[in-house]
């Protein structure tokens, strides 16, 4: 695997666990624990499948829709320096 695809699967896997971790109020007011991908999909405003293209690593997505993704996590995107 070169690094690029290892970078990937990293930032993919940490997607995929903020995604089922996230607090968030549905459309009822209701709080709710973890989101399905299909989810995240509705609120990014992607389909469901790129989604799970992402969070398995396969699919290089802009930054557009990685700030999106982080936005509607509660996240931004940060650069940090390597160790």
């Amino acid at each position: 695997m070169i690094k690029n695809e290892q970078e990937r699967v990293r930032i993919g896997q940490r997607i995929a666990e903020l995604r089922k971790a996230v607090e968030w109020t549905d459309e009822m007011g209701i709080r709710r624990k973890g989101m399905t991908q299909q989810q995240l999909a509705d609120r990014c405003e992607i389909r469901q499948s790129n989604l799970a293209r992402i969070e398995g690593g396969k699919y290089a997505t802009t930054i557009d829709t990685l700030s999106s993704i982080c936005a509607v996590l509660g996240y931004s995107v940060e650069f940090i320096k390597n160790k």
